[in-house]
């Protein structure tokens, strides 16, 4: 039986939306619940920079006591720094934290490892990972707390705004068929100043997310221009201002304002394959915007999985186990922070190139391959996919290092072999396992 007309034309339409629905499964999908009782679903807009699976949550985690404990045993011989001081003749002592082991640190993680964030209180949130891993975060960026900018909940065309303190829990999930976002993520290639280039989706100025958003600044007549993103096909950076070329081939010479002049806080980019990098205005050259791709999408996250390798000394030996490294990160989904320094190589693809100061790098663990201490600082970076990075300048990838404590596994008959610790000064290399090097990123 031939299809009538009116349905045919109803499943032409049909057809033609239907790619641009799985364009959207990069997006967050959640219920946020408040104390209030209310239930608020779609896709979220959190803290203005992140809406996609892949982004990341920011904020500060408190390392567990035996971290402190084995440090301390390993670089002190057990002994805790003790203070004292003379009061009227007595002599009161009391053990004191090393400074050089921090008790809290900066963490982060990608919402698609997310099933359920608990606000615990005021700056605090429990975590529930995919598989069932937990871990709490607290404050030390805008992303949690009463400083969060913004959160907005979208579906239908039809937006919610949320405070911080309506928040009781946010329950994630894969975004349903058919359901549509107003606006797409801006996404695109940024280049630096020396020629390397990122690809990803990005946060203008740390702050425009979406075609929707709006450039401004002024013209050389002082004509005021309010630009969405959507309209823009590449911004060329300058010291003050910026070459805006839209997509009707039309080009502006733009300054006086933070999104195209000195005042501008950066460029992020969420890499599906690395992680985050943020790309400071004084070393951007350009960046051209091209459509979102359709993921990754929230079913490419797994939670992450104990990370797991290979250690390899300045002696030659060979140390296999579960890891914690810098004695903090411990999960395929933490992150590898650092910095590219103005005398690093950053090898791509065919090509090696000097990298100029103003890159920081958030590399989740689960996508490197392998990291190679350098002869006198930072590291070399092997991500699962090739490429390679050089980078310094946090305690991660540098001398500061807390050290690597390594569990081997269980012997065959049974028995419990014990931990390993090798300082930042024995290290020589890691190779993370197939399953490491895998587990815990996008697929």
């Amino acid at each position: 039986m031939r299809t009538p007309y009116p349905l045919r034309l109803l499943l032409f339409f049909w057809a033609l939306a239907a790619p641009l629905h799985a364009q959207d499964a990069h997006r967050i999908w959640a219920r946020v619940h408040t104390h209030a009782g209310e239930v608020h679903e779609g896709f979220l807009r959190w803290d203005r920079n992140e809406a996609s699976w892949v982004d990341l949550l920011d904020g500060t985690k408190t390392l567990p006591e035996d971290a402190y404990d084995t440090w301390i045993a390993e670089q002190h011989g057990g002994e805790r720094p003790v203070r004292a001081i003379q009061l009227r003749g007595y002599r009161v002592t009391w053990d004191e934290e090393d400074p050089d082991f921090p008790t809290r640190v900066a963490s982060g993680i990608r919402f698609g490892h997310l099933a359920e964030l608990v606000v615990a209180d005021e700056d605090s949130v429990d975590l529930v990972l995919k598989g069932g891993g937990r871990v709490s975060l607290s404050g030390g960026a805008t992303d949690l707390g009463p400083s969060l900018r913004e959160l907005i909940v979208e579906r239908n065309g039809r937006t919610t705004e949320l405070e911080w303190e309506d928040v009781e829990r946010v329950t994630f999930a894969a975004v349903p068929a058919g359901e549509r976002a107003r606006s797409q993520r801006l996404y695109g290639t940024v280049q630096d100043d020396r020629g390397r280039s990122f690809t990803g989706f990005l946060a203008w100025d740390l702050d425009e997310a979406f075609t929707s958003d709006i450039l401004d600044g002024r013209d050389d007549d002082g004509d005021e221009h309010d630009i969405p993103f959507g309209d823009i096909a590449s911004i060329e950076a300058e010291r003050r201002s910026a070459k805006v070329t839209l997509r009707s081939g039309r080009t502006l010479e733009l300054s006086g304002s933070n999104d195209v002049g000195r005042g501008h806080r950066g460029v992020q980019i969420s890499d599906p394959g690395l992680g985050m990098i943020e790309v400071e205005w004084d070393a951007l050259e350009r960046v051209d915007f091209e459509p979102a791709p359709d993921g990754p999408a929230y079913d490419a996250f797994d939670g992450g999985a104990p990370l797991q390798g290979t250690v390899v000394t300045q002696t030659g030996e060979e140390i296999r186990g579960t890891l914690r490294w810098d004695m903090d990160e411990t999960y395929t989904w933490e992150l590898l922070d650092g910095r590219a320094e103005d005398d690093a190589f950053v090898v791509g693809v065919g090509r090696v190139g000097r990298i100029e100061r103003g890159h920081s790098f958030k590399v989740e663990l689960g996508r490197i391959a392998r990291i190679e201490r350098g002869e006198a600082f930072g590291v070399r970076v092997v991500l699962v996919d090739g490429r390679e990075l050089v980078m310094d300048d946090s305690n991660d990838v540098d001398w500061d290092n807390k050290g690597i404590l390594i569990t081997p596994a269980p012997s065959e008959d049974g028995g419990e072999p014990a931990q390993r610790y090798v300082s930042w000064e024995e290290f020589k290399e890691v190779r993370f396992g197939s399953a490491a090097a895998s587990a815990g990123g996008p697929r």
